[in-house]
């Protein structure tokens, strides 16, 4: 593929430069892995239906939490607000152990983790895996809807290599 005149090619890091300008909300998605609960941190999540409500969301195929959450059937996506900055570096961390007491979090009656203090926790189970690159594009349907005792907080959002806080003085209009 050949770039316009004016316009630069699509390299991957002018490709990475351009979505580094770009704000993403922060999710956590966990699932019962055969092993055991597993989960990793995610700037891809978006909602694609309200009706019947789907999201979707990548991963990359070099993790193995990814490949767990791959496999699964269901997982939990949880939208994460500012103060929960933490657990998103936590389940970013390659290696760390998520689940060993460092957040709270209990199983779901279905068998899923459920990080307690999330604003938001939408069930969901896997409808689509596609490949694409080094990396897997799920979408997934929303089973059931867990809203947090503190759903109104401002959000995570990632932006330039960091984590940033919405908030009222962020409105521009």
């Amino acid at each position: 593929m050949t770039a316009s005149p004016g316009h630069a090619a699509p390299t991957a890091d002018l490709f990475k430069d351009a979505f580094r300008a770009h704000p993403a909300g922060i999710a956590v998605i966990t699932a019962q892995g055969s092993e055991g609960p597993v989960g990793l941190t995610a700037s891809s999540v978006s909602s694609v239906s309200a009706d019947p409500p789907v999201l979707a969301f990548s991963v990359s195929t070099a993790s193995s939490s990814a490949a767990a959450l791959v496999d699964a059937e269901t997982i939990v996506v949880h939208l994460l607000g500012a103060d929960q900055l933490d657990i998103a570096k936590l389940f970013a961390t390659r290696g760390a152990d998520r689940f060993s007491g460092a957040v709270e979090w209990r199983p779901l009656a279905s068998g899923e983790p459920l990080l307690v203090d999330a604003p938001w926790a939408l069930r969901s189970r896997i409808l689509h895996r596609m490949p694409v690159g080094g990396s897997m594009i799920l979408a997934a349907e929303v089973l059931s809807i867990e809203p947090g005792a503190h759903n109104d907080v401002a959000p995570l959002v990632y932006h330039n290599r960091a984590y940033h806080r919405l908030g009222d003085q962020s409105l521009l209009g």
